[in-house]
């Protein structure tokens, strides 16, 4: 693995871990995003849970690649669902963007960590 990739990878990890702990332990911001995009509080904690185990598995890919690999692509199919989310309720791309932007990081992730360890 780059360093580049290694870096993307802590950017990932570090961002996936603060939101995950944001949601979990209640932020307001947390709080009033579910709200607004009318999902249940309890999904909030769910999906808190999801990313921790998704940064998990980022830090887990330090030393074994595949690790990386496979919670990328899990974080990859979690910004797909909160893209779905603000689609569902028509938000604005200002609102969506940072799902847009992890989606797209995640992705090529995903393809740079799964071609690396194929040897492609």
């Amino acid at each position: 693995m780059t360093i580049t990739a290694a870096i993307v990878q802590t950017i990932l990890l570090v961002t996936f871990l603060i939101s995950g702990a944001g949601k979990i332990y209640g932020l307001p911001s947390h709080i009033h995003n579910f709200e607004r995009l009318q999902l249940p509080q309890w999904l909030r904690v769910v999906t808190g849970m999801v990313q921790l185990i998704g940064s998990a598995g980022l830090a887990v890919g330090y030393f074994y690649s595949h690790w990386a690999t496979m919670a990328a692509i899990y974080l990859t199919l979690t910004m797909i669902g909160a893209i779905m989310a603000h689609m569902r309720i028509k938000d604005r791309v200002k609102q969506t963007a940072p799902a847009i932007v992890l989606l797209f990081i995640t992705v090529i992730f995903s393809v740079y960590t799964l071609s690396d360890s194929l040897n492609l």
